[in-house]
This record gives C-alpha cells, structure tokens and sequence, in this order.
C-alpha cells in the first residue's frame, strides 16, 4: 500500500488494522479532551455484530447508493451483497485503499460537499457511523445537504445516523456544551482531529445533533426528515425531499 500522507491518521489506523488486526484510535477535541472511542474495529463490523439501527439503515437504502464518509466499506460491502450498486465516498486515502482491497468496487476521493458534482444520480445518500456530522455546524448544513440534494434523484431518500449530545452526565461534556452556547452554537458541535501514531489529522467540525434539532435544521434545505429509529441516544433517520 502506498506511503499515506501524515494527516492521514485515520487512514493509517484502517491499514494497520485490516493488515495486522491491531491498531488504537485516539480522538483529540479543541479543549484538550481526548477519547478512546470503541477502536478501529468498529469500522469493520460485519452484518452479524451490527446494533439495530444499521441493520434499519442498510433495509431504508433503495437503488444506487451513495455512501458519504464510506471508511473502509462496512455498509458498502453489505450493500453490494444485496445486490446494490455502491459508491463510496471520503477523503482518506488509507481507508479507500483498504475499502478497495475489502472489495468495495466503486471508491471515489470526494469531499461532501462536492457530492453534486458527481457525474451520477443517486438513489440513496447515507450519512452512517454518526456521519450527519459532517454538516459541520448549523451555518454549514444547507450547503452540504444541498450538495447531497444535487447528488441524488428527486425521490431519493437521505439515511443519516447521529446522537444526542445532550443524553449525558459527564460533566467535561455538559461543560463544553455550555461553552459553544455561549459562543452561539449548538451544543452538540465539536472540533476535533484523530491521532494515531506518527500521524495527526487535520482539525475540523463535527455536528452531534438531537432529532428535533435535525428537524429544524434540515427546515431551510431540500429535506425534510420522515422517520427516526432511537435507541438510548444514537438514532437514524430517514429523509426525503421536501
């Protein structure tokens, strides 16, 4: 596999992982906070290992899918399996490389908000793994669900996975909340850059969101959300053209 880019912690982690069935993942957050999330692998469960909410994810999915921040390939691996044309989308270069080399058929280096200048229509746009973060705030939103709108047909359905932030007791989390409402942002918005080893991501935000909130954030786009599917506070939606 070729030499990955520095910034590439991500993708460094993926590769270690799918060639030596070990690696760690360290999120870092602005304010100096850093978390072990579950591993790296969680980005290579199999159908059998998944909670109910991707299984309902994987069932919302119709026709030609769009797989936005797709790592390396769980959801898209299970979508070709049942007999849907996939294409992936991320800016990692490790884990496209290893998307590929897992057999996910069709991987494209594409930012979100580039997605309407793919040169298709897709059926399905999913945003798993929590990936409605890629919004990035509430400022940002429109314009990477606009994309997404001019990426896909005009019955499409958008399947996006994401949490409440605000289903905590932590206080280093309740704290941080409070900062960004005092600087005028949603709580659930962080900044934050994967670490792993030599290598060091890039800063940038992520957007944890409530359903409600996703309801009114999504009011000024060309979505509007039909169903949701909650367990404790991670949930999935389904959206369709308003």
């Amino acid at each position: 596999m070729a030499v990955l880019p520095e910034s590439d912690a991500f993708g460094a982690m993926c590769r270690d992982y799918h060639e030596h069935g070990e690696a760690f993942e360290v999120v870092e957050r602005d304010d100096g906070f850093l978390n072990l999330p579950g591993g790296p692998e969680v980005y290579f469960t199999t159908p059998e290992e998944w909670d109910d909410l991707d299984h309902t994810a994987v069932e919302w999915a119709e026709g030609h899918v769009l797989d936005v921040g797709c790592g390396p390939g769980r959801h898209a691996l299970e979508l070709q399996q049942r007999g849907h044309d996939v294409t992936g989308i991320d800016l990692s270069p490790g884990a496209m490389a290893v998307a590929r080399d897992r057999g996910v058929e069709d991987v494209r280096e594409c930012d979100v908000v580039d997605a309407g200048g793919l040169d298709e229509q897709f059926d399905t746009a999913l945003m798993l793994g929590n990936n409605f973060g890629l919004v990035g705030s509430a400022e940002r939103a429109p314009e990477i669900l606009g994309a997404l709108a001019d990426a896909t047909t005009s019955d499409a359905a958008l399947v996006a996975s994401s949490m409440d932030p605000t289903m905590t007791d932590e206080q280093v989390h309740l704290d941080y909340h409070e900062r960004n409402r005092a600087n005028g942002r949603l709580p659930g918005r962080v900044r934050i850059r994967t670490r792993y080893r030599r290598y060091v991501g890039e800063w940038h935000d992520y957007l944890h969101v409530a359903p409600d909130t996703m309801r009114e954030l999504v009011d000024d786009t060309p979505w509007t959300v039909v169903d949701v599917e909650q367990q404790g506070p991670h949930y999935v939606a389904k959206l369709r053209p308003a």
